[in-house]
């Protein structure tokens, strides 16, 4: 064997290892959301940025239409109440703010046509840490909207998995 073969050999095994360990503790990308229905429905008063994300990440990370009427959907997603919060989280030594804590809270629920509950009245959270500077203000308005951007995106698609779940196991929708 040659010394290329070797390090060929032993290259591949540096990059083969922690990837059968990845693979043997059941890690796996997230793949598309598998939900037993052909068009949604979104209702209810969500904000404009959270309707077009849950319409995204539908339309994106599903097989399921959006519908504008609800009564061509065989799902209905009803956004109840959504709330953007932002709380004091540390002050500095010279008594100004250093820090933020960022909130959205969605309260929502989910029923078929026939008025049937498959989520019942349900609330996810998402908080995000984010410090703050006096002297980058406009920077830190940019870092809070992004900030808030990845919370909604990611609150649509923990809707839609809450959904999944819901739908696969009927008897078990107590969340």
């Amino acid at each position: 064997m040659s010394a290329n073969h070797i390090r060929r050999a032993l290259l591949g095994l540096i990059i083969a290892a922690p990837l059968s360990g990845l693979i043997a503790c059941g890690y796996r990308i997230r793949g598309m959301v598998d939900l037993p229905f052909k068009v949604i429905a979104i209702t209810g008063n969500p904000s404009p940025p959270l309707r077009g994300d849950l319409q995204a990440a539908i339309l994106t990370g599903t097989d399921v239409k959006v519908a504008i009427n609800p009564k061509d959907a065989d799902l209905i997603l009803e956004v109840t109440n959504e709330i953007n919060g932002r709380e004091i989280l540390a002050y500095n030594s010279n008594g100004q703010i250093s820090a933020y804590r960022l909130t959205i809270r969605v309260f929502f629920r989910v029923f078929d046509n026939a008025g049937g509950e498959i989520v019942p009245e349900s609330e996810l959270y998402m908080t995000r840490d984010m410090d703050f500077s006096n002297t980058t203000v406009l920077a830190t308005d940019v870092q809070q909207q992004q900030f808030l951007t990845l919370m909604r995106k990611d609150l649509a698609v923990q809707i839609l998995r809450r959904i999944s779940a819901a739908a696969k196991s009927p008897q078990a929708r107590s969340f």
